[in-house]
Order: C-alpha cells, then structure tokens, then sequence
C-alpha cells in the first residue's frame, strides 16, 4: 500500500470530474488544473494529465474524438481532442472513485495525525 495517494489516480479524479463537467479537451484540463492548484503550490505536469487521459482511454472510461477547434474549417485547422465517457464510462468513473476515495481517506488521516502531533493542530 502507497504512503500517500498516487498523482495519477489524483489527476484521474479531476479528469473525470472535468468530463463530466464537459469541460473540454486535454490541454484546456490541464489550463484548468494548473489554475486551480497553482494557490496550493502544485503545477501537474503536461506529461501525466495526458498519461492518466491515456489512462482513462485504455480502462474503458472514456473516449476520445477529434473536431476542428473554430467554426471555420476554410480557417480553423487546428485539431483537438475531446473526451466523452463510454457507454458503462460513468459506472466505471463511480467504481474508481470509491476506490480512490478509500485511500484517500487514509492520506487525509496520515497528514492529520503529522500535523497533529507536530505542530498541534486538528
């Protein structure tokens, strides 16, 4: 069992939440992320948004289809990536998540306890 929670499986949630959210395609995720966390001093890497993107793509949670990013195909060439679940992607999602949320619980009380009997604080 990991110490603390795996960056991967904690970027998975927040892509998850962010398709759900239709919230776009990869690169306006991690804009999105790195916005986000940036008040908490963490910046994910372009490499494991795309890796735990990937990731979701080969667990059968989601997947991907391509589109121009303008209205204007005679202007816009630009090609993105959008991310949609799959048929059973939300149960799949729900299942993942439950199981990240275990560990997550168990980080959660580990820091606490640090902070607790380091510092005094609850």
């Amino acid at each position: 069992m990991a110490f603390m929670i795996a960056q991967r499986a904690f970027l998975k949630l927040y892509l998850i939440k962010m398709v759900e959210e239709r919230r776009g395609y990869g690169y306006q995720m991690l804009e999105d992320l790195k916005s986000e966390f940036k008040p908490h001093g963490y910046l994910p890497p372009q490499s494991e948004i795309y890796r735990a993107l990937h990731e979701l793509v080969q667990e059968g949670v989601l997947y991907r289809t391509k589109k121009l990013k303008g209205n204007d195909p005679s202007v816009d060439f630009q090609e993105i990536v959008l991310y949609h679940f799959t048929n059973d992607g939300k149960e799949k999602a729900e299942l993942y998540r439950k199981q990240v949320k275990t560990d997550l619980d168990r980080c959660l009380g580990i820091l606490h306890k640090a902070d607790q009997d380091n510092f005094g604080y609850s």
